[in-house]
């Protein structure tokens, strides 16, 4: 796999020691097994996979590019780069502005922009509309795109689907830049809807089965179908794509939910009413929850996840060890503020809560240590350094990386 340019900062020391040892003793990837860091009072289970993937050292190359070759001109970013605190203030500190947030809403003005800037495409890729209107500018937007490569992949499957003449369903969060970018480039080809769960499948359906009349539809699934969406006819035939960071199962089981739905309707005329998509996730997407469903065939007493909180894959990891233990969501080591108090994140409710006497009192503290696709391993490395200091009887790092198996 290509080896990425990108800064230093980001390389770990501890974490990244233990990924290449990982690489030697398992190149193809077949152990999901965690590792062990055993530090005496306190050992961490590592999942065979986390953190930085393929998409996101992509566009963190291509972004400090775009600063080293630009010297005196300004230079925006779509939205987020990625969904992680440390990437994005790290490049706004270097001279990037952001002209939109998370939601799309303005913090710079398109008028403001100019035919001689930079602009960089996010990670998530952007909308058909965004493209035609920085276009129609005169804004170079090819040269520092740094859109993944299975979100494109993505975006080439809906396609397939739409030119079949099969209505899009996208399985995401509808308020996400890479959702909403998924769907501008699928209504292009199709008729398109968002929903989120399998709560929301089981509430298409039964507009798919007429059980509830047309026009309710609009009101249900406001803002999340494309203009001039008729249920009473582009129901009939579907496919299924997804936000690339979703949770799997989820996704597999909306998808099987509605081939169902298709074949109690249609019988072995089924296969012309559904396309029987592959799952459209990336492989890092894959192998990190495939990697943490691996974690928890282990004992541990709590989960520590790493990442930003609005990071969708990093979201779903929590979903996947909550399952077993509890899980505190923190963006980096400075939320872990004693051996009594942890702040952290419930992304359930989207609000920060602190919780006393999280660490337990035992001779042993076993901790997952985990983190998302967007956040760096020094964070980790951070993390891991903190919770040393909370037990200062530990063998030094060095010793157990030293005697890593």
């Amino acid at each position: 796999m290509k080896q990425f340019d990108i800064p230093q900062h980001y390389r770990s020391q501890v974490i990244g020691r233990v990924k290449e040892k990982r690489k030697l003793t398992d190149p193809r990837k077949k152990d999901f097994s965690p590792t062990v860091l055993d530090f005496g009072p306190v050992q961490f289970l590592l999942p065979r996979h986390f953190g930085f993937c393929y998409g996101v050292e992509n566009a963190i190359e291509i972004s400090w590019k775009a600063i080293a070759e630009n010297p005196g001109k300004r230079i925006f970013l779509l939205s987020q780069m990625i969904h992680n605190p440390a990437v994005n203030d790290d490049l706004q500190a270097n001279g990037i502005r952001f002209i939109m947030d998370t939601e799309g809403h303005q913090f710079i003005p398109w008028d403001e922009v100019k035919s001689d800037d930079v602009v960089i495409v996010p990670a998530f890729g952007t909308t058909i509309e965004t493209e035609k209107l920085l276009e129609a500018k005169g804004v170079e937007i090819k040269k520092y795109n740094t859109t993944c490569p299975f979100v494109e992949k993505v975006w080439k499957r809906s396609s397939e689907i739409g030119k079949g003449g099969f209505t899009i369903i996208i399985h995401g969060k509808y308020k996400h830049e890479e959702t909403r970018a998924t769907f501008s480039h699928s209504y292009q080809n199709a008729p398109s809807i968002i929903i989120r769960d399998m709560k929301e499948a089981e509430q298409l359906a039964r507009f798919v089965k007429k059980e509830l009349p047309a026009q309710e539809f609009f009101q249900v699934f406001e803002g999340r179908y494309s203009v001039g969406f008729n249920p009473l006819v582009d129901l009939d035939r579907m496919g299924v794509v997804n936000q690339t960071t979703m949770l799997a199962t989820e996704t597999q089981a909306i998808s099987d939910f509605f081939k169902q739905v298709m074949t109690s309707l249609h019988g072995d005329e089924s296969s012309k009413h559904f396309a029987d998509t592959r799952d459209t996730l990336c492989y890092a997407t894959n192998d990190n929850q495939d990697a943490t469903l691996a974690v928890l065939q282990h004992d541990a007493d709590f989960a520590l996840v790493v990442g930003g909180y609005n990071s969708s894959n990093t979201s779903q990891l929590v979903t996947i060890l909550e399952q077993k233990m509890s899980v505190y969501f923190i963006k980096d080591a400075s939320e872990i503020i004693s051996s009594e108090s942890i702040q952290h994140f419930n992304y359930p409710k989207q609000e920060l809560e602190k919780t006393e006497s999280w660490l337990p009192s035992r001779n042993t503290v076993r901790i997952v240590l985990t983190s998302g696709a967007s956040c760096p391993d020094t964070v980790v490395d951070q993390v891991l350094n903190r919770v040393l200091e909370l037990f200062p009887q530990s063998k030094s790092i060095e010793e157990v990386l030293l005697n890593l198996h």
